[in-house]
């Protein structure tokens, strides 16, 4: 993507991954495995049906930002507009699929 930038190593990773773990756990969501490349993240985790997804989605996203460009004040340089994630996502959800197969997949993304 034009705007992504290459800012996500393992430090910064782990630091978003403890994050959303933190903040998941207001809104009853469980991490099952999680990913990253140099420029964006992929995560599978478990929901209830009442959760609140996308309000849930843009409030970890707000917190770990502002968070990251905090106590990684490195990162600020490499940013556009000093936005850390984009402000889209893609939600899928896994219905009839083993998850297993899901788990998988997450674990191969990430950098080759």
């Amino acid at each position: 993507m034009k705007y992504r930038k290459k800012v996500i190593d393992d430090t910064i990773s782990d630091y978003a991954k403890n994050k959303f773990i933190s903040l998941s756990e207001k809104y009853n969501i469980t991490l099952v495995e999680w990913n990253h490349d140099i420029d964006h993240v992929h995560i599978l985790f478990k929901a209830q049906p009442n959760s609140e997804l996308s309000k849930f989605i843009n409030a970890y996203k707000s917190s770990s930002s502002r968070l990251i460009k905090k106590d990684f004040p490195h990162v600020r340089k490499k940013l556009w507009k000093e936005m850390f994630w984009s402000r889209s996502f893609c939600l899928l959800t896994t219905g009839g699929s083993p998850i297993e197969v899901v788990k998988k997949y997450i674990e191969n993304q990430g950098i080759k």
